[in-house]
């Protein structure tokens, strides 16, 4: 399984797609936080936080994860090599695992360059340090399990299809839906409004965003990603009994 992990990582970071996913999220972050004026921009807003980044960076996410994640079994399966993939003495969970860290550690090399923004707050602020840093590592560690879950997401959605635009399509929808979806409906469902509310994932981001990791928050996030592995294993698993 580390060998595939390992694999999977070289083969995005000798490629292309490493990099234009890395200067990409960099680029809108930077051009939102410190160039385009309003209210995302630091030096406008007047205040030494970086809640604009944590704002932009899902709408980001939305469509860079699932550009990320789109190839990890529709490329295997257009190709023909996720035959040969199968027959790795790997199971099935396995396979999913390693291809869903490997496609997570790019989104987390795409996060970790950010902190460069909070240093610079850091020393920006007056007086210097004067920053609300429980909420920006609150904050921080949502969006590493918001990439997480869309990663997740993605890699269902990969495994569904043999078409790499097909799986893109799919992911951005469905993470869109858990992510803009529960709280758009909401208001349909009057005294359970609060509870659909709490099966979307905007609310808990915006609770860890608040500087307070809640347990169900973590427990939330880490059942949307069991579960969407746990789907695309199923995807995978029902391909080798077919083929």
């Amino acid at each position: 399984m580390w060998s595939l992990y390992l694999k999977e990582v070289r083969s995005y970071l000798t490629s292309l797609t490493g990099m234009v996913v890395i200067g990409i999220f960099l680029l809108i972050t930077a051009l939102f936080l410190w160039i385009l004026p309003g209210s995302l921009n630091v030096i406008d807003n007047g205040y030494a936080n970086l809640d604009g980044l944590f704002s932009i960076a899902p709408f980001v996410f939305l469509f860079l994860v699932p550009a990320i994640s789109m190839r990890a079994f529709a490329e295997e399966k257009k190709s023909g090599t996720i035959e040969l993939l199968l027959t790795r003495p790997l199971s099935e969970l396995q396979i999913v695992v390693a291809k869903y860290f490997a496609n997570l550690s790019l989104v987390i090399l795409a996060v970790l360059p950010t902190l460069i923004y909070y240093v610079s707050i850091y020393q920006l602020a007056y007086p210097a340090g004067n920053v609300d840093s429980g909420g920006f590592w609150g904050s921080f560690i949502g969006l590493l399990f918001l990439g997480a879950a869309f990663t997740a997401i993605g890699l269902f959605s990969s495994s569904i299809t043999d078409n790499q635009i097909v799986a893109f399509l799919i992911a951005v929808i469905l993470s869109a839906f858990f992510y803009l979806g529960f709280n758009l409906i909401m208001s349909f469902f009057g005294q359970f409004s609060m509870l659909i509310q709490d099966m979307g994932i905007q609310s808990h981001y915006a609770s860890m965003s608040r500087g307070v990791i809640d347990t169900r928050d973590l427990i939330y996030f880490l059942s949307l990603i069991v579960l969407f592995i746990a789907l695309a294993t199923y995807s995978l698993t029902r391909r080798k009994w077919s083929v």
